[in-house]
């Protein structure tokens, strides 16, 4: 019981620094890179702090302050990281030419997966046309066409399912 109780005494000496340093922190991490996300991060640095169990810290303020360096230093890694495995990636690619056997192929299986999928009917075509290439919320397929959203989420399952049967045949 105790060591609950620590836990949550601690959280909330952590917490009463975040609010009460709220704007520092964010003008902080605006300064170290973050821009508009520092409101994100944040949230990001709140999450970290309240959730992980530690124990009485001496000086709250600078040990916040650290963990918000610290979080700017992984996101920046993070990003860092990301763009050498696109420029790896696109690099890669480029470098690789498709052979005219390999075009073919591609498109008698592009149009087997357009069949699949017209197959599957106009309304859970049109569905996850809109899902997976609009990008759109089912919520909002669900309000634009006028259907519920399990209907939408089962038109996703049926296509979905095509799109499995089809890349079976592939593998085999």
């Amino acid at each position: 019981m105790t060591e609950a109780r620590d836990r949550t005494d601690a959280a909330q000496g952590i917490e009463g620094v975040l609010l009460a340093n709220r704007d520092r922190i964010v003008r902080f991490l605006q300064l170290r890179g973050a821009g508009d996300a520092a409101e994100d991060l944040f949230q990001d640095l709140w999450m970290r702090l309240t959730e992980r169990a530690s124990g009485p810290v001496a000086d709250p303020l600078p040990y916040v302050m650290r963990a918000a360096n610290n979080l700017m230093l992984d996101r920046y890694r993070s990003a860092r990281q990301r763009e050498l495995r696109d420029a790896a990636w696109g690099e890669a690619a480029a470098v690789q030419k498709p052979s005219v056997e390999t075009l073919l192929i591609s498109r008698e299986q592009l149009a087997q997966v357009e069949q699949a999928i017209t197959a599957t009917g106009d309304r859970s075509a049109r569905i996850f046309r809109r899902f997976r290439v609009d990008g759109l919320a089912q919520r909002e397929i669900a309000v634009e066409m006028g259907v519920s959203l399990s209907t939408v989420e089962a038109d996703l399952r049926r296509v979905y399912a095509a799109l499995a049967a089809v890349r079976r045949q592939f593998d085999a």
